[in-house]
């Protein structure tokens, strides 16, 4: 299965893959040295510890890097007036007459708690590409809901937010 990165996505994969390597490696490998030396190790509770901890620190570098290498780069660019990738996004919930704020991301950032919904979602996939007042079926297993698009914020060029509203 491929996963859907943007470039910013990877850049931040790149970043951690570095930062274990050069920081939380050596310091692994150091405690470990050090837990090493403290005698018996089928007794030793920091000996173990400190292997967990070097060993969930390479399966992390690994995953990373195999999450990068599988890759399928998608482009985090909409057109103004449409719902993309990183917009922020106003929906109306007509059948709970509920009002709910989501950013759209891939599917690694995805946090529904925080508001960060993966284009792959029902509810992601449902609103991309769709404007301000358009009202939406998102499909789902047992049926399907509507929601109205209230509201697309994006950030543009010049770092400042732009928003349209309905």
């Amino acid at each position: 299965m491929h996963n859907e990165l943007t470039e910013q996505d990877i850049r931040k994969m790149e970043e951690e893959i570095e930062y274990r390597k050069l920081v939380v490696r050596p310091k692994a490998l150091e405690d470990v040295k050090e837990a090493r030396a403290h005698g018996d190790l089928s007794e030793n509770f920091e000996y173990h510890a400190a292997k967990k901890v070097k060993n969930q620190n390479e399966s992390r570098i690994r995953y990373l890097e195999r999450m990068i290498k599988t890759a399928v780069i998608v482009s985090d660019e909409s057109a103004e007036d449409e719902i993309g990738m990183n917009n922020t996004v106003e929906v109306y919930f007509e059948e709970d007459n509920l009002t709910e704020t989501y950013k759209l991301v891939t599917t690694v950032r995805g946090n529904s708690l925080e508001g960060l919904i993966s284009t792959e979602s029902p509810l992601g996939k449902a609103l991309l590409g769709h404007k301000v007042g358009d009202r939406v079926h998102v499909e789902m297993a047992g049926g399907g809901y509507y929601v109205v698009v209230k509201s697309i914020e994006n950030t543009v060029d010049d770092g400042t937010d732009k928003i349209r509203s309905f």
